[in-house]
């Protein structure tokens, strides 16, 4: 959340206990990732209402760069594996399979290359206009390319899982992001999370019919269980 500490916090809060909830509707171990989604951008959140309290405060050094890194770490370099790894391991058709392999390898590079921008390069957040903004000096040549490869790795596996409504999740994700690149092209990483974390009742959506469908399948064919 971008606005204000307090929204960060009540917005980690309430996106983490759906995320618990989701944990609750599992009825396979390959749900786990996926359902583990709205947890992590509630930690995700909460990490950056820490960062609105720190940032004015200069004696709140240590806090802001811990909740400058938590945050980044996990729009940077979680995020790109975390959404086909989710994918990947509730599909089942082995083609679709072996497409979103390609995705994992490609979130596993661009993983990679933000670890190094951190570990490498300096970020300098500052509050700017009611957003928090991440001035970073990673190599300027790579953002735009960066940013493509971000969008391919965290979209297009929705779009190719075949799990029920999950294609819905992948427009709403481009959606987001194109709001979020139209009108808060300078705050991109903090209000894109933040729209993000708004489709995180999706998730719940999705776990809840697929246990539904479970249900149902096992009523009717129990012999196979």
């Amino acid at each position: 959340m971008c606005f204000s500490p307090e929204a960060s916090f009540a917005g980690g809060i309430i996106i983490s206990a759906i995320g618990i909830v989701c944990l609750k509707k599992i009825h396979h171990p390959s749900q786990i990732v996926f359902a583990s989604i709205p947890l992590f951008f509630g930690i995700q959140q909460i990490a950056e209402g820490c960062l609105w309290i720190a940032l004015p405060n200069p004696n709140y050094f240590v806090l802001r760069q811990i909740s400058t890194y938590v945050f980044l770490m996990m729009a940077d370099v979680l995020w790109p594996v975390i959404i086909p790894i989710a994918v990947l391991f509730m599909e089942k058709d082995e083609k679709r399979k072996r497409a979103l392999w390609v995705f994992l390898f490609l979130g596993i590079i661009l993983s990679l290359y933000y670890s190094s921008c951190l570990l490498l390069f300096h970020v300098f957040p500052k509050i700017e206009r009611y957003h928090i903004k991440y001035y970073t000096d990673f190599p300027k040549s790579l953002a735009m390319a960066a940013f493509i490869l971000y969008l391919i790795v965290t979209i297009p596996p929705l779009f190719i899982s075949s799990i029920k409504r999950m294609q819905l999740f992948g427009i709403l994700m481009f959606l987001s992001c194109l709001i979020t690149a139209l009108f808060f092209t300078q705050y991109l990483t903090s209000v894109w999370c933040f729209f993000a974390a708004l489709i995180s009742g999706l998730i719940y959506w999705i776990l809840r019919d697929s246990r539904r469908m479970a249900m149902i399948h096992k009523l009717k064919f129990p012999h196979l269980y």
